[in-house]
């Protein structure tokens, strides 16, 4: 199944074509990013229904960033191709390949090598994880050199950094693409070593852990929770809204990656959070986690 949204053929063709694999959060919120800046995207999906959904939460999520000021507004949107297998053409015309899919090791690697083998020599590959240790998926691709990390926050259209992890077979081509296709939608990478959850993961995740753990043993609520880290300690939004916003289920995920690589028994993911994974309670995007959304 391929579909395209059609948009008039811009006088000045975008440096960058991206392919995208994965349509949930992550690949949607990376999508829409990209096209409100204008550059061509080839969102794959082996779910049809959840393609079917994306491209309308696309579009809910270029109207609202508009809203808010977050794209430039005089931006002609780049178009939007989508399919539950990576198009040949789309493949070809890519000049990065950025893997958005769930927080999954050996699916990643899956992923990485069946998309490694199908683009051009010198596209840019990129793994969007939160936790797992780029060098460890580069034994997956056909030419580890063109791999790097990003962790793009959500919603990526409105945190304007991005975590960019540099693994040990990354190349300077590599990361001197990556630079220049986060400048072309307006994002700052900040590099950091590989390693476990990286800096963002390493340091927030068990934290989101230990305040889920403070709730299962009755001693605040989220919301106490929360409202006393906004208010005492400048958390913008709470730990534990935090979680919701960024998916319960793919929390546990991540953590579970961290506790398997790294032992630390802070990272083992606590009874709260594993039940409401199993309850279907992953937060935002399910309509309830630690707190109800309309």
């Amino acid at each position: 199944m391929t579909t395209t949204t059609a948009h008039p053929e811009p006088a000045n063709p975008p440096a960058h074509a991206l392919t995208v694999l994965g349509a949930g959060v992550m690949g949607v919120g990376i999508t829409a990013l990209a096209l409100g800046h204008g550059l061509p995207v080839h969102l794959v999906d082996t779910d049809a229904d959840r393609l079917d959904r994306a491209a309308e939460k696309i579009g809910d999520e270029l109207r609202l960033a508009h809203l808010m000021s977050a794209l430039p507004p005089d931006t002609e949107p780049g178009e939007l191709t989508t399919a539950t297998a990576p198009s040949p053409e789309a493949v070809a015309r890519a000049t990065a390949v950025i893997e958005a899919i769930t927080e999954n090791a050996e699916l990643k690697a899956k992923a990485l090598a069946e998309i490694s083998a199908k683009a051009r020599p010198g596209t840019l590959l990129i793994t969007n994880t939160s936790s797992i240790p780029i060098d460890e998926l580069a034994d997956a691709v056909e030419r580890p050199a063109q791999l790097v990390g990003t962790h793009f926050m959500n919603p990526p259209y409105l945190i304007k950094t991005a975590e960019v992890i540099r693994g040990a077979r990354t190349g300077d081509a590599a990361m001197a693409a990556v630079t220049a296709l986060l400048a072309a939608v307006r994002r700052e990478g900040v590099v950091v070593k590989d390693a476990p959850g990286f800096v963002t993961s390493r340091v927030l995740h068990p934290m989101i852990n230990d305040a889920a753990r403070v709730v299962e043993e009755g001693t605040a609520t989220a919301e106490a929770v929360d409202a006393l880290m906004q208010g005492c300690l400048g958390h913008p939004t709470g730990p534990l809204r935090t979680a919701d916003l960024i998916g319960i289920d793919n929390l546990v995920d991540s953590l579970n990656v961290l506790y398997e690589r790294t032992g630390d028994d802070g990272c083992r993911p606590c009874d709260l959070l594993l039940r409401l994974v199993a309850e279907g309670r992953h937060g935002r995007k399910s309509g309830q986690g630690f707190y109800t959304y309309p």
